[in-house]
């Protein structure tokens, strides 16, 4: 394990929870925390001329503000070290804890895919309980029914209507034809075969 990793104490309290006047995080850039100066000022733009991130969002700072004295930007540059050295601090923190939960999971024999087939399988808990699975699941099992019995009264009528063809005096004088000319072809082959009738 690295060393530094092994000698850091956090500064902060985990087991307490977070000083929430300390730290807001927010997913929205534009909100400031409660409280905060700039939270009287939320729906005012941002000067055009300060960059979004990086470097120069640094350097553009000291170009537009040239107001501030030497004692204020000493001051700024302090804030901006410490706030630099704290986001440092908590991605040691994170690293720290990142490292433990691998660790914890290798020791239980969580794998990664042993995670994918839990969190598919709670996936599709979820969705084969959600309401939505259910109505659609009843919905096709009603149609099937339906189909089925539609399927049934078809083959019903079909046969009903074969039947009624078969009882016809035209399907009966075809069916003698077809009868008369099987047994002279019978009688045609035992003929043939030397076989008298």
């Amino acid at each position: 394990m690295d060393p530094l990793l092994e000698e850091y104490t956090s500064p902060f309290d985990f087991e307490q929870g977070v000083n929430t006047s300390y730290l807001y995080l927010s997913a929205d850039l534009n909100v400031t925390p409660p409280g905060s100066p700039g939270a009287a000022v939320r729906g005012a733009q941002r000067p055009e001329s300060l960059a979004e991130v990086g470097e120069d969002a640094v350097t553009t700072v000291g170009q537009s503000v040239p107001a501030l004295t030497e004692q204020e930007q000493e001051e700024l540059r302090e804030e901006l070290a410490k706030v630099e050295d704290e986001i440092l601090t908590l991605s040691h923190v994170l690293a720290a804890k990142e490292k433990q939960v691998v660790e914890m999971k290798r020791k239980l024999g969580i794998t990664s895919l042993n995670e994918l087939k839990q969190n598919l399988t709670k996936g599709w808990q979820e969705v084969t309980t959600s309401a939505a699975y259910k109505k659609t699941s009843e919905t096709l099992s009603q149609a099937g029914q339906k189909a089925t019995a539609a399927f049934s009264s078809v083959g019903s009528a079909i046969s009903r209507k074969l039947e009624d063809v078969r009882n016809t005096p035209t399907f009966k004088s075809f069916e003698e034809k077809v009868d008369t000319l099987k047994v002279k072809d019978e009688n045609n082959e035992d003929k043939s075969n030397g076989v008298s009738g």
